[in-house]
């Protein structure tokens, strides 16, 4: 059931402390061919990973924090979004690099690098931040499936735990059509919003504004909150993990110059990837501010909320239906990532390789207790303060993944000629302390009992 990785033959590299590791995701290690040729054909064959992670941006956390940010707030907290959007480009290009340069992912450099406590404390931490995403996907499906389809909320979490036959069956068929599906479902989400969008018409100029910074952000405890939740709704932490692994599915020349090319492609790849992400989250908050906040439904913190108010404030039929299907396919697409990061982190920090279906179903399991006791005790209204609370959880630990990412990037001995210049070093350590104090202030305010 549970077994220990080979490592490699040979003594370690220079900077690492012990031999590399047989890659994570095994089954998967460069199965997809890099076609010769024309500069669109090798995009094209390196399009993929970055929709994979761009799941993670997109999934049922972002709506609860995005839906409360617009209703509440209006459109001041798109900045937010926009910084967010922008840090997850730079530490996702980051998080490519290390795993093409180097050949690990970040789980298994944090424990090639660091002493055996440290990588098990990293690891928990890892763990809790994957356990955290998963509430939120279970969460979001069964609220999907409550809403089209009357199921009550305590059994359509039940049913979301079934999604691990089709994690499996996708990973049998092949990774191309896992990032296919991937794929598919978020033009599917990007689709519904826009038809959104269009029947709500916000104000250009009241969006553009939105984009531009609001210091009221870190005076005021409920933006605060709500800006560190849709920081951690934004950039995750296992979607570094998981970059740094999936990359190395493209079978590039291992040479300096089929690298460099990998690296170049990987981020065209994550950069576009995040781009259509940045659209899905402005559009929610978009929507939630052009038709809760300017009609005065400032506490409309619900999706299922959201779901009702839609079509009568919209007067267009099927406008609540559309909103739904798109928070199914935002939950659906966020689980079959989430089974691949917790497969990741796993056999990178401990070095054991478990079936995926026990793998998936533990990190399921894990989720789906605290859901359903909420959804029981507490009803809609726990649920959507559980969604906002989990995505506050995922910004906490992220300085944890972000600090360890930086530092491999920017040593010369780890990287070699791929190492981060110190430009790039500069600014990678400022949106890690940037990070961090956020978080560090939202912690002041909770134990100052201002939030």
């Amino acid at each position: 059931m549970a077994t220990r990785a080979p490592e490699l033959p040979g003594v370690p590299e220079p900077g690492w402390r012990r031999p590399r590791l047989a890659p994570s995701l095994a089954e998967v290690y460069r199965t997809v061919p890099v076609a010769e040729g024309s500069w669109w054909r090798k995009a094209l064959a390196f399009a993929g990973p970055g929709y994979l992670v761009a799941v993670g941006y997109m999934d049922p956390g972002n709506w609860a924090t995005d839906l409360g940010g617009g209703s509440r707030f209006g459109y001041s907290l798109l900045s937010v979004i926009l910084l967010s959007n922008l840090m997850a480009i730079l530490l996702q290009g980051l998080a490519a690099k290390l795993g093409i340069a180097t050949g690990r992912d970040l789980a298994q450099a944090c424990r090639d690098h660091y002493s055996r406590p440290v990588s098990l404390f990293l690891w928990v931490l890892c763990e809790i931040a994957i356990a955290a995403c998963d509430l939120a996907e279970v969460i979001g499906s069964a609220i999907a499936l409550n809403l089209l389809f009357g199921i009550p909320l305590p059994y359509g979490i039940v049913i979301t735990a079934l999604d691990v036959l089709l994690v499996l069956y996708l990973q049998h068929k092949g990774f191309r059509l896992l990032e296919a599906l991937v794929t598919a479902l978020i033009a599917t989400i990007a689709g519904c919003f826009l038809f959104e969008i269009l029947i709500s018409r916000p104000e250009a100029g009241a969006i553009a504004a939105g984009f531009l910074p609001d210091p009221t952000i870190l005076t005021d405890g409920e933006k605060l909150y709500l800006a560190i939740g849709i920081l951690g709704a934004t950039v995750m932490p296992h979607n570094l993990y998981l970059h740094s692994s999936i990359v190395q599915t493209r079978r590039y020349e291992e040479s300096a110059a089929g690298k460099r090319e990998a690296v170049k492609y990987a981020f065209i790849d994550s950069t576009i990837a995040l781009t259509f992400a940045l659209f899905i989250n402005a559009a929610i908050l978009v929507v939630a501010a052009a038709t809760f906040h300017t009609t005065g439904h400032s506490g409309v913190a619900e999706i299922q909320d959201a779901y009702r108010l839609l079509t009568p404030l919209l007067g267009v039929t099927g406008a609540s239906a559309v909103f739904a299907f798109a928070l199914l396919a935002s939950g659906q697409n966020s689980t079959l990532t989430g089974t691949l990061a917790g497969q990741i982190v796993m056999e990178g920090f401990l070095n054991i390789r478990i079936r995926p279906w026990l793998r998936r179903l533990i990190t399921r399991l894990i989720a789906i207790v605290p859901a359903v006791l909420t959804a029981i005790f507490f009803g809609e209204s726990g649920t959507a303060q559980l969604l906002i609370l989990s995505q506050v959880i995922l910004s906490l630990q992220l300085s944890f993944a972000v600090f360890p990412l930086v530092r491999f990037t920017s040593d010369r001995v780890k990287m070699g000629e791929f190492v981060n210049p110190r430009w790039l070093v500069a600014l990678a350590y400022v949106v890690a302390l940037l990070i961090a104090a956020f978080n560090v202030w939202l912690l002041v305010r909770i134990v100052g009992g201002w939030l």
